[in-house]
């Protein structure tokens, strides 16, 4: 009669101070000798109330806020913001601001995904492709900062605008950018994307199926990643995206590799959305005259866009004063985070990296 040997799961911490885990987040993770059997991310680590710090403050004095959330996307999270004050207002943005919000907007998106791309490189033990996405990141924020005056955290766009004009020179130094730019991605996919080791770690890992993600209300590039064409920018249009010639990426196979070629790919589609912009922009006013103390009309409304991680939204109840009565953000980093235990049952250790790595979270947003 053979004798069964019997074991225990054993249960490990990874983070909060792990960098594999992208920020203060604690992934309590169960497991059956190497193998995932559970894994429940533990958050509030980075919890700043900022929900609630919004009903202290003027609509005004609340943007630098925002910058805050996903703060590797600051102009975004400026817009979804600006834009439900806009809505419940029916304030009108003047064309000019619409495009430069455009411009500013794709720039962010290209800065997140070089540093999703530098971060999931390193993940896997990669350290160059960092350096490379840091090199071209700061040429964006060499143009932030003649912009704006600032390089992470913007707050530049205003309710009914912009707070001031592209400077003199921008639009040469960053079509010199979008030529550099191209000419640098097909080294990035020499270096990594081609890379047989990085092939090897994320083909066919953590597949999520289009029905999955829609259940478990994913979006963004891990949501087109398994094949649902769902952009904001396409199926509720803002600011002039409807008038540009651009492109949903969307894959099929749903897994690690995907999600990863899904953001590579966003950064060609927004470097054509730039130059658009950039040959299409009109001269005129830069934002609708509104007080300083800004009064928003009583009542409630949605407004949402397509951040560099989802659909990241914004719900806003006014009562008729110069500050939001309540405010909820809708974070798809937060979200997207839902679906990881799903993600990474059966896998390795190991993968439980490159899989959260691929979800391209931001703990600014997920704690809030």
């Amino acid at each position: 009669m053979s004798s069964r040997i019997k074991t225990e799961l054993l249960e490990i911490n990874m983070g909060p101070q792990h960098p594999s885990t992208h920020g203060v987040l604690r992934l309590d993770v169960k497991m059956d000798g190497e193998v995932v059997v559970e894994c429940h991310p533990d958050l509030g680590y980075l919890h700043r109330g900022a929900e609630k710090l919004a009903e202290m403050r003027q609509y005004l004095q609340f943007i630098p806020i925002t910058d805050r959330l996903d703060y590797l996307a600051s102009m975004l999270g400026n817009m979804v913001y600006v834009g439900a004050i806009e809505k419940l207002a029916e304030i009108e943005v003047p064309e000019r601001a619409q495009y430069i919000r455009v411009i500013m907007m794709e720039l962010n998106r290209i800065a997140s995904h070089l540093i999703f791309f530098g971060t999931m490189g390193m993940d896997l033990g990669a350290t160059t492709p960092f350096l490379y996405g840091m090199r071209e990141r700061e040429d964006i924020l060499d143009l932030f900062e003649m912009t704006c005056g600032a390089r992470l955290t913007y707050n530049y766009f205003r309710p009914g605008g912009v707070s001031k004009d592209l400077p003199a020179g921008f639009h040469e130094k960053c079509r010199a950018y979008i030529k550099k730019q191209r000419d640098m991605l097909p080294e990035y996919d020499d270096l990594l994307t081609n890379n047989q080791i990085f092939i090897a770690r994320t083909r066919n890992v953590a597949v999520i199926s289009a029905e999955q993600a829609i259940n478990y209300s994913m979006s963004g590039p891990s949501l087109r990643a398994s094949g649902v064409p769902y952009d904001v920018r396409k199926v509720d249009p803002y600011c002039v995206y409807d008038r540009l010639d651009w492109d949903v990426i969307t894959r099929t196979e749903g897994d690690t590799r995907a999600r990863y070629l899904c953001r590579v790919d966003e950064i060609r589609q927004s470097l054509k959305i730039i130059e658009q912009a950039l040959d299409l922009i009109p001269e005129g006013e830069l934002k609708y005259k509104t007080p300083l103390k800004q009064k928003v009309p009583a009542g409630e409304v949605y407004f949402h866009i397509e951040s560099a991680r989802g659909d990241v939204g914004v719900y806003l109840v006014s009562d008729g004063s110069d500050k939001p009565y309540r405010l909820k953000w809708r974070a798809p980093s937060f979200i997207n985070l839902g679906a990881l235990n799903e993600m990474v049952k059966g896998w390795k250790v190991a993968d439980v990296v490159a899989i959260l790595g691929s979800l391209d979270v931001v703990l600014g947003e997920v704690d809030r």
